[in-house]
Order: C-alpha cells, then sequence, then structure tokens
C-alpha cells in the first residue's frame, strides 16, 4: 500500500508592502504567526497590529485594572522583537466582544487609517481542529475582521468614517487567518523563530499562571513544535502556516 500523499502548502504572496494584523487579546499573534512577522519586517515590510481588547480578563488573580496596563506593556515589548512598532488598542471589553456592526466599524476604520494590502487575523471558526472549542473572542473578531476587509472599500458602509476623514480603502488583497485547521499557505519560519520565541515570553505574567512548567522551556516548546509539523507540508522547512483568502 502506498502512503497517502500530504497536500503541500503553498509559498504566501511576497509582492506586497504593508501589513495590518487584527486579532482579540495580547499574545494571539505570538502563539499564531511572530516568526512569519519577523521574517516580513526584515524584508523591509511594514506591519501594524490592531488588538480588540487589552486582554484584561485573562488572569484569574489579577484585577482588570490592574491586567491591563500590564498586558499592554508585555505586548507593546513583544511586538518590538519582530520589528513591529505600532500597536493599537480598540478597547472592547476583554472576554465579551460581539460581532456586530460596530466592531466591523472599528476594524474597518482601522483598515482604513493603515491602508494594508495583506490583513492577517485569527481562527474565525467554532473550533480548533474539531479537537478544541475556541473562545467567543476570537470567533467574533476573526469574522468581523473577514467582513470588514470588504466593508474598509466601501463609501456608504460607516460613511461616519469619511466624515471623520477616514477615506475608504479597497486595496486589501488577501486576508491570511493564523491557526486555521485548513491552511493553504505558508511562510518560512527559519529565520524568525528564535525571535518569535523571545516574543512570545515577553507575555511572561500570563505564562506564568498558564503552565508550571519553564515558561522558556513551555514556550520554546510550543512553537517549535507547530513549526516543525507545518514544514511538514512545507518542503521540510520550519513554517507558519495560514489559510489565504483572496480578495
Amino acid at each position: 500500500m502506498t502512503e497517502p500523499t500530504i497536500t503541500q502548502l503553498q509559498a504566501m504572496p511576497d509582492d506586497w508592502q504593508r501589513a495590518l494584523a487584527v486579532v482579540a487579546h495580547p499574545d494571539d499573534l505570538e502563539y499564531g504567526c511572530s516568526a512569519a512577522i519577523a521574517a516580513w519586517t526584515d524584508a523591509g515590510r511594514e506591519v501594524a497590529y490592531v488588538l480588540a481588547t487589552r486582554g484584561e480578563a485573562g488572569i484569574d488573580t489579577l484585577e482588570p485594572e490592574k491586567c491591563a496596563p500590564l498586558r499592554e506593556r508585555e505586548q507593546r515589548a513583544s511586538a518590538a522583537r519582530v520589528g513591529v512598532t505600532t500597536v493599537e488598542f480598540l478597547d472592547h471589553k476583554d472576554g465579551v466582544i460581539e460581532y456586530g456592526t460596530v466592531l466591523r466599524r472599528d476594524i474597518s476604520a482601522a483598515i482604513r487609517r493603515h491602508r494594508p494590502e495583506l490583513v492577517i487575523t485569527l481562527n474565525h471558526r467554532d473550533t480548533w481542529g474539531g479537537v478544541a472549542w475556541n473562545t467567543p473572542d476570537h470567533v467574533a473578531v476573526g469574522r468581523a475582521t473577514l467582513d470588514a476587509a470588504g466593508d474598509a472599500g466601501n463609501r456608504w458602509i460607516f460613511p461616519e468614517l469619511i466624515e471623520q476623514g477616514l477615506e475608504p480603502w479597497n486595496g486589501v488583497r488577501w486576508v491570511a487567518v493564523a491557526g486555521s485547521s485548513t491552511p493553504t499557505h505558508a511562510v518560512d519560519a527559519t529565520a524568525g523563530l528564535e525571535r518569535a520565541v523571545h516574543s512570545l515570553l515577553e507575555h511572561r505574567t500570563y505564562i506564568e499562571v498558564l503552565t508550571d512548567e519553564d515558561p522558556e522551556t513551555y514556550v520554546r516548546g510550543f512553537l517549535t513544535e507547530n513549526a516543525r509539523s507545518t514544514g511538514e507540508r512545507f518542503g521540510g522547512r520550519p513554517a507558519v502556516a495560514f489559510e489565504l483568502f483572496g480578495r
């Protein structure tokens, strides 16, 4: 019996200059795709981050008003590790983000401000590969980001944004979803993996309550294994996977 053929992932497009990553919480990008972001900024591309919340409900032992500024600081330090200097927060409430026109408008506004060709978000489906339930925040933000990529280019949707000086931007060419169970494309993580490890380690306060394992051992093992596993479908090179939607 012949071994089943593993479907290979395609290389992500590289004919773009600006990207905008939109996720729900601090650490979402670091768990998902920061090795790819490091590779892109190394190549001179611009990447900005927009987070729907400040992750204030993420640590059970820390009150939200104390947690929010701490997690914001960790996120900015984390972004800097992979060459990202622009980090914005939309201040939706952590844990109870609502999918709807308010969220779509806020993300559309961010897209109009930054005018990206590539938009990045996190898994918007109900589960992680059918084995673990996704959080409502991830689902809401991922879905709203996919929708907002179109909303941003339509002057008749959220016309109040034009009154605020945010002209329509119809230049989004792709939306890339990290953490998808049905990826189509990948980015070589070889050059960016070490910085991705240190980027996730900047979220030390969160990680230390998440696991009893040594933080660096936990982070390095998690990211290295994911990159290795994805690499089996990308010519044997460690890689970060995305499900790519063209527009």
